[in-house]
Formats: C-alpha cells, sequence, structure tokens
C-alpha cells in the first residue's frame, strides 16, 4: 500500500541526478527518459522509478492512481528567479515602453522598482501576503512546485522584513516551497537619492544584521548595473554580505557590461543572474569558479532587448540555470512555460537544455539540489504531468498551456480541468 501510483506516462522525465550536481555542457541534454514509465510516491517521498509494466502489478493496491497515457511526467520545475512578493501592477509603463520610453529613464523618473516600492510601502502585511499568495498560484499552476524569491520592494527596514516575513509564512503555508532572498540593495530609494552613501551604511549595519538575526534569508543578491549600484558600491555590500554570514546572488550585466559576472566569481557568489550584456571574460571566470549563470529570456522578450549569450555561456562550461523572472514591471511572466519556449525559440538553448536548466539545476542553484529537481529514488515528490506526447511537444506547441496535474511533495496542489491529452 503506497500513497500514489502515476503510470503510463508515454515519457517519464528523470533528468536523472547521477553525479549530484548541476549538469553542464553536453550533460544537460540527458534527461534520463523511461518511455512508458512509473513513479511509486509514499510519505512525500519519490520510492520508485521504472517502467509501467513492472510497478502497477507491484502496486496495484496504491491508494490513489494516476493514469498518464498519452502524458509527459516530469520533475515539478524550479523558478530560480523571481520578484513574488509585491502589490499592483505597472502597464502604464509597459505601454511607455512600446512608445520608446527606456527602462532606465523611466526608473530615474520615478517610475519602475520605485513606483512598487511605494504600493509594498503603503500595503499592510495582510494585503502583501494576499496579493503574494495570489502570484505563488499563478507559479504552481505552470507547473513550478519550488521557487526563488525576492525581496527589494521595501528598501528600508520596516517592509524589507515585511517582504521576506510575508515569503516565510506563505512558505509554512505551502503548496509552493519559497527560497527567500533579501534584495535591498535593488535600486536606492527616492529619500536617499542625495546622500547614496547613508543608504549603503543602513543596509550594511541596520537591514541585513536584522534580517539574518530573524533568519528571514540565506542569500543577498544585489542589482549591479547601470540606474542601480555601481561595481564598486556592489563589491563593498556584498563584501559585507558575505562577512554577516550571507550567500550571494548579482544581477549583474543586464543592461551594461560592468563586470558584474567578474564580479560573481570574485567573491564566490551562487550566481550571477540577467547575463544579457556578459563578457566573454566574465563567462570564463563562471566556468572556472562555478558560479550558476541564471537565465531569463522573458525579460529580454517583455523588454524587446537581445537574449542572453546562452550558447556561448553552455559551451564554456558554466551550469545554467532558468528563471521567471515574475516581477510587476520588466517581465509581468507566471509561466515557466513559456520561459522554456523562449529559451528555445529565442535564446537558442535545445529543449532538453532547457528542462534540464528549469529542474535540476535550477535546485542546484538554490542549494536544493539534494531534495527537488529530479526525479528520483528518496528525493520529495515534486512532479509535474503534462498534456503532451512527448517532450518536444512542449516547445512544438505554443500559446497554450499543457500543465495538467501538479504535486507537491505526494499531494496534487494543481488540476487543470478537462481531460488529459
Amino acid at each position: 500500500m503506497i500513497d500514489l501510483l502515476i503510470y503510463n506516462a508515454s515519457q517519464l522525465i528523470t533528468v536523472k541526478d547521477s553525479k549530484r550536481g548541476p549538469k553542464i555542457g553536453e550533460e544537460m541534454l540527458d534527461l534520463g527518459i523511461i518511455e512508458n514509465g512509473a513513479v511509486a510516491i509514499d510519505k512525500g517521498k519519490i520510492l520508485e522509478v521504472g517502467q509501467s509494466s513492472e510497478l502497477v502489478g507491484k502496486y496495484r493496491e496504491a491508494k490513489k492512481k494516476i493514469d498518464a497515457s498519452g502524458c509527459i511526467v516530469l520533475p515539478g520545475f524550479v523558478d530560480a528567479h523571481t520578484h513574488l512578493p509585491f502589490v499592483g501592477t505597472r502597464e502604464d509603463e509597459f505601454l511607455m515602453r512600446l512608445r520608446g520610453a527606456e527602462y532606465v529613464e523611466i526608473l530615474k523618473a520615478g517610475g519602475g522598482i520605485l513606483n512598487t516600492v511605494k504600493k509594498v510601502r503603503k500595503a499592510t502585511k495582510e494585503e502583501l501576503l494576499k496579493a503574494t499568495k495570489a502570484h505563488a498560484l499563478k507559479l504552481i499552476s505552470s507547473g513550478v512546485t519550488t521557487t526563488e524569491a525576492k525581496s527589494g520592494y521595501g528598501l528600508n527596514l520596516e517592509d524589507e522584513i515585511k517582504q521576506l516575513e510575508v515569503l516565510r509564512e506563505l512558505n509554512e503555508q505551502g503548496p509552493l516551497e519559497i527560497v527567500p532572498t533579501f534584495l535591498g540593495a535593488h535600486v536606492i530609494p527616492e529619500e536617499y537619492k542625495s546622500d547614496r552613501r547613508k543608504y549603503i551604511e543602513l543596509l550594511e549595519n541596520v537591514v541585513m544584521p536584522e534580517v539574518l538575526k530573524r533568519n528571514l534569508a540565506m542569500y543577498c543578491d544585489i542589482f549591479c548595473d547601470e540606474g542601480a549600484f555601481s561595481l564598486e558600491e556592489s563589491e563593498e555590500i556584498l563584501v559585507k554580505a558575505k562577512e554577516l554570514g550571507f550567500k550571494l546572488r548579482i544581477h549583474a550585466d543586464e543592461i551594461a557590461s560592468l563586470g558584474g559576472a567578474e564580479l560573481a566569481a570574485k567573491l564566490g557568489a551562487k550566481s550571477a543572474e540577467h547575463l544579457i550584456k556578459v563578457s566573454d571574460r566574465g563567462i570564463e571566470l563562471m566556468a572556472e569558479r562555478g558560479v550558476f549563470a541564471v537565465l531569463l529570456p522573458g525579460t529580454s522578450f517583455s523588454l524587446r532587448k537581445p537574449y542572453a549569450p546562452a550558447r556561448k555561456i553552455i559551451s564554456a562550461g558554466v551550469p545554467v540555470a532558468l528563471g521567471t523572472d515574475f516581477n510587476p514591471g520588466s517581465c509581468y511572466c507566471s509561466s515557466m512555460e513559456m520561459i522554456l519556449q523562449l529559451a528555445v525559440l529565442g535564446m537558442g538553448m535545445f529543449p532538453e537544455e532547457a528542462i534540464t536548466a528549469s529542474t535540476l539545476n535550477s535546485a542546484y542553484a538554490l542549494d536544493m539540489g539534494d531534495r527537488v529537481g529530479s526525479i528520483e529514488v528518496g528525493k520529495q515528490a515534486d512532479v509535474t504531468i503534462m498534456g503532451v506526447p512527448n517532450y518536444a511537444f512542449l516547445f512544438y506547441e505554443i500559446g497554450r498551456t499543457h500543465v495538467k496535474s501538479v504535486i507537491k511533495r505526494g499531494e496534487i496542489v494543481y488540476e487543470a480541468q478537462g481531460p488529459y491529452y
């Protein structure tokens, strides 16, 4: 007697974690596919994986069974980069961009990130929790079972703490598993525009220590780019964060090639994220130090900007992960399916690479590869069932969702209406 048996999957895509670490280069092409596969789940964990012909007879007394005929079964997607805790939207700025306004221009005029900061500061914790929960449910419905989520729309002690507490509460409620990141160094808030130094000192001496004291985030991120924080400011803040005990992430080389990737390698950051304008030297150093490249093709698409050089990054041996960059400004996209399609059709990744980057590699980018990211015995039973006959179909038919069921820790947390494929 087990809790759940999923069987008759046309393809069970295990993304096998054979090296117990992220896949790089050609390793990303190996999805560990089992034709007509089945997975046995009990007490929230994966108990056995194999052929349906073997497992159906063995677990005929399963409490619940899902016949996945005509469907593929994948690990639950792991979204490696979001800005989940926010209220309000900015479609007016979207229209401004369509008419020629640049992102940095909008930011300097008090829009962009600062626009959302005003809304988050004004919102009560209950209002922020309600909005963030709605965002989380969108991710779940696109097959995401684990996500990273950044603060950065408070830009003061009270409201950064408020965002991170909302993430903790939402993580405790479930079903989405949330890995929080402190992003107090998103931009300089309006009240410190004439005294950048004072805000940096506030972050270093007050906000970051308090975040750690309350155990609200294990990562510290910074927006190192034109219109945000300089390379020198970024290094100072990240060095302090590392001394305090944070692991590091960096928004790097999105708008301008400032050397964010090189800084990530120098400081031993876990990841450099965006990388649209990354230098060849930055890629080389990231490969040497094992820094993850978290690529965000939805942002390039939304801003109508070039894509990060994925082929060059993969060929260099950098571990690559994918994220939605779900946020109210530059990428209001909660669909991991669309991100995979953009990674392939826009950024030049192969379908197998995109699947690996959004499951196992994203899990390792969040230090969770030992628990999630692949369908293997002993890992959490985080599974997404897609109504397509094979994985190529995910990229072949675009413009609609294929998610049929999402399972987190062995529990069905989302089911689409209507029959399977």
